[in-house]
């Protein structure tokens, strides 16, 4: 940290120590909002492929369904309605944690610019260059795509 940080710091009352155990806070904050959001994506697109499959069955076919741990016998016409209304809550839910996972990318990097953090590894302006961009390239070939 360099010593404007260190002196901005100190006129707040921070140590070191204390900003960088908040920025790894906000790190882990932001970092589980995007777990929170995979899960509910995965949610989101189990819910579509039963609602597809359940469209296609007759009505009065029976189903089952586990809620909190029991599964259940119903018939398609009751589980549909539910399932399209679990359906349009996760995605409304995703909306929300897609916003927080915005504003809290905002706020980690107004703390980052705040109090002069720097992350190794992270390229600052053009200082890389074209040679970061060659080894950058030159590292993607190594990836196995299937």
């Amino acid at each position: 940290m360099s010593t404007e940080a260190a002196k901005a710091a100190a006129s707040q009352g921070l140590s070191q120590e204390a900003i960088v155990a908040q920025f790894q806070q906000l790190r882990n904050d932001q970092r589980n909002l995007a777990n929170s959001l995979n899960t509910l994506e995965m949610d989101l697109r189990e819910h579509k492929t039963v609602i597809e499959t359940l469209q296609a069955a007759d009505p009065e076919r029976k189903c089952f369904r586990q809620i909190g741990g029991v599964l259940c016998e119903r018939t398609v016409k009751e589980v549909l309605p539910q399932l399209v209304e679990n359906k349009d809550f996760i995605a409304k839910t995703i909306t929300m944690v897609t916003e927080d996972l915005s504003k809290k990318g905002s706020e980690l990097n107004k703390f980052k610019e705040e109090h002069n953090i720097k992350i190794r590894g992270e390229h600052l302006g053009t200082e890389g260059g074209k040679g970061a961009d060659a080894e950058g390239k030159a590292e993607n070939r190594n990836v196995l795509v299937s």
